[in-house]
């Protein structure tokens, strides 16, 4: 008998509580890579890649790999990636996949395929989405995270400032965009929210809007799940900032740090102990 995978939303909601509210993004980009005295090549990117995996994945809650930083080295960067998600996913961090893909029927089965498959070397336990080919040419990721266990966090209201020529764009029906977005999660995460746990369809909200997100969103950010903060640290945002953004959803937030705690490496002490201070400043400022 096949046992039913514990869904992504309640996993998340346990590593949160039990590890602390953060998610550090791995972004191996090449003035990351100078600073640590490593060479813009896949030796470089295997360095850096195992050290973070090592130093942060046996207490960090979440790790977020940015695929696009492997990628750009072909056969031999995917295979790192593949070897840091299962060693992220051995010691117990959950990882989070920032590949953004969106895409239309098969070839976003495809996609699915390659990351939310229980059985396939990308596994990971969610990915970002891009909902811009319409949210429901999404439905074969969100059907395979659910089938597996998985999850996935869909593009709404992002920390680059070119996204509100999007997303804060008003649709024929009236709400901008980003709620629609909102809401399509909403309606994802119903079946959860009625049994009072989070949903595991998330929504990325950049921490470095102010109070744009509630405005955009037309009201309330609570969609029943988590919503995924980038722009802490190097961007602009602090953990104190998430309050005034967040509002009553400041509960929901995973907060997201790259290089606020990259720069602390290549000594693993200097990455736990970064790591350590935002997540005891995201619990202060959360109350």
């Amino acid at each position: 008998m096949t046992s039913t995978p514990e869904p992504f939303g309640a996993r998340l909601r346990r590593a949160l509580d039990t590890r602390g509210p953060l998610c550090v993004g791995i972004d191996p980009h090449p003035a990351l890579l100078a600073e640590w005295g490593l060479a813009d090549d896949v030796a470089g990117l295997e360095r850096f890649t195992r050290t973070a995996v090592d130093a942060l994945a046996g207490s960090t809650a979440v790790l977020k790999p940015q695929s696009a930083f492997y990628e750009r080295f072909g056969s031999r960067g995917i295979a790192v990636l593949e070897r840091a998600v299962a060693d992220a996913r051995a010691a117990g961090a959950l990882v989070l996949l920032d590949v953004k893909r969106g895409d239309i029927g098969s070839t976003m089965a495809a996609y699915a395929a390659a990351y939310l498959d229980p059985a396939g070397p990308l596994r990971c336990d969610a990915v970002t989405l891009s909902p811009y080919l319409g949210f429901g040419a999404l439905r074969p990721a969100l059907d395979a995270a659910r089938a597996g266990g998985a999850g996935v966090f869909v593009l709404a209201l992002t920390s680059n400032p070119e996204g509100a020529e999007v997303q804060h764009a008003v649709s024929a029906g009236g709400p901008t965009v980003a709620a629609g977005v909102l809401a399509h999660l909403r309606a994802e995460n119903a079946e959860a929210a009625r049994a009072g746990v989070w949903g595991s369809c998330g929504a990325v909200v950049g921490a470095t809007l102010g109070t744009a997100p509630e405005r955009a969103a037309g009201g309330s950010l609570d969609i029943g799940g988590p919503l995924l903060a980038p722009g802490i640290g190097a961007q602009g945002a602090t953990p104190a900032d998430l309050p005034k953004v967040f509002g009553a959803a400041v509960r929901d937030v995973v907060p997201s740090v790259s290089r606020g705690v990259l720069r602390h490496g290549p000594d693993p002490a200097g990455l736990i102990e970064a790591a350590t201070r935002f997540v005891d400043q995201v619990r202060a400022a959360a109350g």
